[in-house]
């Protein structure tokens, strides 16, 4: 099997889950987003917690 014929063949694969679209139903970005942000405040109030030396 060359490269050629192995790339064609994951293209055409790759290509057949034309119905689904790539996301998922319930993957919101604004609650992925929103949590995202969420936890990143966490840790930051956590790493200002433990430098209070400064």
């Amino acid at each position: 099997m060359s490269l050629h014929s192995t790339a064609a063949q994951l293209v055409t694969l790759a290509s057949e889950g034309g119905e689904h679209g790539g996301n998922h139903a319930s993957l919101s970005p604004l609650v992925t987003g929103g949590g995202a942000f969420v936890a990143l405040m966490l840790l930051l109030w956590i790493t200002t917690r433990f430098n209070r030396d400064r």
